[in-house]
């Protein structure tokens, strides 16, 4: 089993639960237990959670989180190995010593924590402090949740339950939003200064262009509006595949006439023809899946295949034990072998040769919001080579 150090009243209980057989309170001048020396044991009147890391024998130590324990004196009773390694602390000196000597925290303006939220002074309704950013000595920060343990729920605070969790996840994620509201910013900007000269220029000199240089501009107009459409909707596609609520509205779908649409619309576009080969094996099992996001998904692939590879852009629709397989390759130089565990990531990039790199991220998306998979290679020329797996896969109703 699994048991948390977050500030939910579960993990909190647990935590107690491993300290509930420590020594009684002490004063700061005795020792405490050694480090890691706390187990559970089974004992009366315990929380679930806490009976369940009794039976299982589990240490404070083999928790991923930072956890400090302090008794109804304000003295550390635990003090696990994890919490010892952010903060750079020897558990035999924190063990015994005062919360706030063995954990000393202020928040971001310089402000001692300890003082500005006195769990044992304070107002005896209170269950805990939210997680939160917190400075240790030396400016690390981490992030630190408390639950206050009492005798009862307006009684004096029995037990300080404190966690610690480094922020670099955090981060990351931070990071992730940052990098794309630049990518959006960039896309972004050049339709739109695109669209607004164009637009401008027309109000103020309509009369003197001819019909077909309106033409040609407003075309230019359609395509850059286009553009910030896509971009719009792919990001509308990242906010539902990462909230997971992107819904899937199975229909019949004819994947060979799917794929003849796309190549059809990309040698419209300018394309020869003779650059895609289709290739369909038949029999084919009925295909359910949404037409649109089926759309999306040749769409994407085939437009990665155009502007990154070279050759002959190869289509592949076969029958598989668990549905319907579609392969797209193309003879270019290929995706590097250390690239490919990258490629359905955020921002990946093949090339430099434009694009917001979310496509391939929105595709994996939408493959596993209909429960196939999504994989890449070396495909026999070289190049790239994506092949998507689809389960038949059938409307709720028809499956009822």
């Amino acid at each position: 089993m699994t048991v948390g150090t977050n500030s939910s009243p579960g993990a909190a209980d647990a935590a107690e639960g491993r300290a509930s057989n420590a020594s009684a309170p002490r004063g700061p001048g005795q020792a405490g237990p050694p480090p890691g020396g706390l187990r559970t044991v089974p004992q009366a009147g315990r929380g679930r959670t806490g009976a369940c890391a009794a039976d299982y024998g589990l240490d404070p130590d083999e928790l991923p989180d930072g956890l400090v324990v302090a008794d109804a004196t304000g003295h550390v009773i635990c003090f696990n190995r994890a919490a010892a390694r952010m903060t750079a602390t020897d558990p035999a000196q924190a063990l015994g010593a005062r919360i706030d000597s063995a954990l000393p925290l202020e928040d971001l303006e310089g402000r001692r924590w300890w003082a500005l939220t006195d769990p044992y002074g304070g107002l005896a309704t209170r269950r805990g402090q939210p997680e939160r950013n917190l400075l240790l000595p030396g400016g690390r920060e981490v992030l630190v949740s408390a639950r206050y343990v009492r005798t009862h729920p307006t009684g004096p605070l029995r037990r300080l339950v404190v966690t610690l969790r480094g922020t670099e996840a955090r981060r990351r994620t931070e990071r992730s939003h940052a990098e794309l509201i630049a990518t959006v910013a960039h896309e972004l900007r050049s339709p739109l200064t695109s669209v607004k000269g164009f637009t401008a220029t027309l109000l103020a000199k309509w009369e003197r262009f001819t019909d077909d240089q309106k033409r040609l501009m407003l075309e230019t107009v359609d395509a850059d509006a286009n553009r910030v459409t896509r971009l719009i909707a792919e990001l509308l596609d990242i906010s539902r595949i990462d909230s997971g609520r992107l819904e899937v509205r199975r229909q019949p779908v004819d994947m060979p006439t799917a794929v003849g649409r796309h190549v059809q619309a990309l040698t419209a576009n300018g394309q020869a023809p003779e650059r895609f080969l289709v290739s369909v094996c038949h029999p084919l099992p009925d295909l359910w899946a949404d037409p649109d996001k089926i759309d999306q998904i040749l769409g994407n692939l085939l437009e990665n295949a155009v502007r990154h590879g070279e050759g002959t852009v190869t289509i592949d629709v076969s029958p598989h034990e668990k549905g319907t397989a579609v392969t797209v390759s193309d003879e270019g130089p290929g995706i590097p072998e250390e690239s490919m565990g990258r490629v359905f990531t955020r921002f990946w990039r093949g090339s430099k040769r434009g694009g917001t790199g979310l496509g391939l991220y929105i595709v994996k998306g939408i493959v596993e919001a209909h429960g196939g998979t999504i994989t890449v290679g070396r495909g026999p020329g070289g190049g790239a080579q994506f092949r998507f797996i689809l389960p038949v896969g059938a409307p709720a109703y028809l499956t009822q």
